[in-house]
């Protein structure tokens, strides 16, 4: 009975993290100093910049954000990966065509580049 229960409680915490995350669209950048949150002090290189749906005049800046690739969004058949990725918004993206602008090697990790642009679902890491 307690497997059946804890079985239960971990497919309802599984749902509940599913049902949290936000569609979106992501795409990726190479220049990533200065920038509109951190100025000239490098954040590394799992950053990403907000477009204008999430920025909120800078509110987001230093959030954090799980990221996983869901689908194309153009020709490039199959190209997510399996994985996700924690990336800190330090940037604006004004104008973007996406929801996150993903650091280059932030991108890499959750899908193959060529694509350019793919469908997301991500969520605010607490």
């Amino acid at each position: 009975m307690e497997k059946t229960a804890l079985i239960f409680v971990g497919i309802v915490a599984c749902l509940a993290s599913v049902a949290s995350a936000t569609a979106g669209i992501a795409t990726f950048y190479t220049n990533y100093v200065p920038s509109a949150c951190f100025g000239s002090n490098p954040q590394g290189n799992m950053i990403a910049a907000a477009g204008d749906s999430l920025w909120n005049n800078g509110a987001v800046c230093g959030k954090t954000f799980t990221v996983t690739c869901t689908g194309p969004r153009n020709a490039v058949p199959h190209p997510c990966t399996v994985k996700s990725v924690t990336v800190k918004i330090v940037d604006h993206c004004p104008g973007c065509p996406s929801t996150i602008d993903l650091s280059r090697e932030a991108f890499a990790i959750i899908a193959d580049p060529v694509a350019g642009i793919i469908n997301i679902d991500y969520t605010q890491y607490a």
